[in-house]
C-alpha cells in the first residue's frame, strides 16, 4: 500500500482532515498527517464548514486533530502520494515556502494528489496549473483560472481526476475523491 503524506495546518477543515486521515488508514495506507512548525503530538485546530443556506459555508469551532509525523523531519521523496484538504489552513500555508517545495515535489514528479475545498489554493500558489481540469470550492474559481487550470463546477458530491491529480469542491464529495485518490493508489 502507499505512503501518503497529508498538509495540514490550523483551522484546517475537520471533515476533510478526519476523514481521508482514517479512511486512507482503514484502506491500509500509512498516512503522515504534517503541518510546518509542529511536531509529532503536536494538534491542529479544525474548523467545520457547513453549507447552511447562507451565501457561503458556516464556520464553527472543529477538535484538536493529532499529527503523526514532524514537518521538519519530512522528505517528501520517502512518499508516494500527497493529501491536501481545504479549510482555511491551504489560504496561510501557501505562504511558506518549504510547504510549496514538498507540493511542487508531488505535482512535478507527477505522483498521485489529492486536493479537496480551499487546498486548491494550495496547488495554485505552488505549481502552474496549465491544462489540467481543476475543481474546488466555488470560491476559489479565480485561483485556479489564473494558475491556468480548466475550473470544473461540479456538484458538491462529484470529484475530477485529471492525469494523477484528484479535486473536489468540498467533504460531501468524500465518496467520490477517495475513491478516485485510491483507484490511482494501487
Amino acid at each position: 500500500m502507499a505512503k501518503i503524506l497529508l498538509i495540514a495546518g490550523d483551522f484546517v477543515e475537520d471533515y476533510e482532515i478526519m476523514v481521508p486521515f482514517q479512511a486512507l488508514q482503514a484502506m491500509g495506507h500509512d498516512v503522515h498527517a504534517i503541518c510546518p512548525d509542529k511536531r509529532e503530538g503536536d494538534s491542529v485546530k479544525t474548523a467545520i464548514h457547513d453549507f447552511e443556506g447562507d451565501q457561503t459555508y458556516s464556520e464553527k469551532p472543529g477538535h484538536n486533530f493529532a499529527l503523526n509525523a514532524t514537518f521538519a523531519d519530512t522528505d517528501p521523496a520517502a512518499y508516494d502520494a500527497l493529501v491536501v484538504p481545504g479549510g482555511r489552513a491551504p489560504e496561510y500555508l501557501r505562504l511558506d515556502e518549504r510547504v510549496l517545495d514538498i507540493v511542487r515535489h508531488f505535482m512535478t514528479g507527477d505522483k498521485p494528489v489529492a486536493a479537496i475545498c480551499h487546498g486548491a489554493q494550495l496547488l495554485a500558489a505552488a505549481v502552474s496549473l496549465e491544462g489540467r481540469r481543476v475543481s474546488a470550492y466555488p470560491a476559489c474559481a479565480p485561483e485556479v483560472r489564473l494558475a491556468g487550470a480548466n475550473f470544473v463546477d461540479l456538484e458538491v458530491t462529484q470529484a475530477v481526476t485529471c492525469g494523477k491529480l484528484v479535486t473536489a469542491p468540498a467533504w460531501p464529495a468524500h465518496p467520490e475523491w477517495l475513491r478516485q485518490f485510491h483507484a490511482l493508489l494501487t
